[in-house]
């Protein structure tokens, strides 16, 4: 890894992410093919928050914060810091000083790997948060790192601008090229399931409106009675 800040990534249109966050995690990441999802280690310190933003990355050494220091500066009004670090990490790395410098600059929200700390402080601040772990476990400023360079979190490639979107169903990254393809997608999906709430609020079976009746015909499982059951047990 290359010590390095990068001061000027390209970043997905605000807008479009702000209103792709809406839909929500879990149906973004349907409507995209089931991608981009940060996998389940990383939870919400709080309920309710959705946020979404455009990615500024930092790439720490374990027990070090040091980058978030030079990360913060790289951020600006709509952006979700997201941090990382070279091995695994759950040390308190992050804590509500860092969450007012970010919020004073407009920062919508923290998702990191590594553990964070003040948690009854962030919470009453109202700086959503995203982590791996909660720690008070201290840590040092020693260590050169990187700023907006790409990270791999939970097997994505998340860049530089890239949309995040979290909420307490978990964590994504759309890439900023696929921002304006979520919206469509996800669109066309909200409308599918507002179809599938009314058809089952009126009793019909996901057995019959999605043809899985004919799925487990082909899968060989059949209908038997209790006696015919315990029949083919004895």
């Amino acid at each position: 890894m290359k010590p390095v800040i990068v001061t000027d990534p390209p970043r997905a249109d605000l807008e479009q992410v702000t209103r792709l966050a809406d839909f929500g995690v879990a149906t973004v990441h349907e409507a995209l093919g089931r991608s981009g999802l940060l996998g389940s280690g990383l939870r919400p310190i709080q309920d309710g928050a959705r946020v979404g933003g455009t990615a500024v990355t930092a790439l720490c050494w374990p027990g070090d914060n040091l980058m978030i220091h030079a990360a913060v500066e790289q951020c600006r009004e709509g952006d979700v810091l997201v941090v990382t670090t070279t091995s695994p990490c759950t040390d308190g790395l992050f804590g509500e000083l860092f969450a007012t410098a970010l919020r004073h600059r407009g920062v919508r929200g923290l998702v990191t790997t590594t553990g964070v700390r003040d948690v009854t402080d962030l919470r009453a601040l109202g700086f959503p948060v995203w982590s791996a772990a909660i720690s008070a476990q201290g840590t040092v400023k020693a260590t050169a790192g990187a700023v907006n360079v790409p990270v791999a979190i939970g097997g994505q490639l998340i860049r530089p601008g890239d949309a995040i979107l979290a909420d307490d169903d978990g964590v994504m990254r759309v890439r900023r090229e696929d921002v304006q393809k979520g919206l469509e997608a996800a669109k066309a999906r909200l409308e599918k399931e507002a179809a599938a709430r009314e058809a089952f609020a009126t009793g019909q079976l996901g057995l019959d409106r999605y043809g899985l009746r004919e799925k487990l015909e082909a899968l060989g499982v059949r209908y038997l009675t209790a006696e015919e059951y315990e029949k083919e047990q004895a």
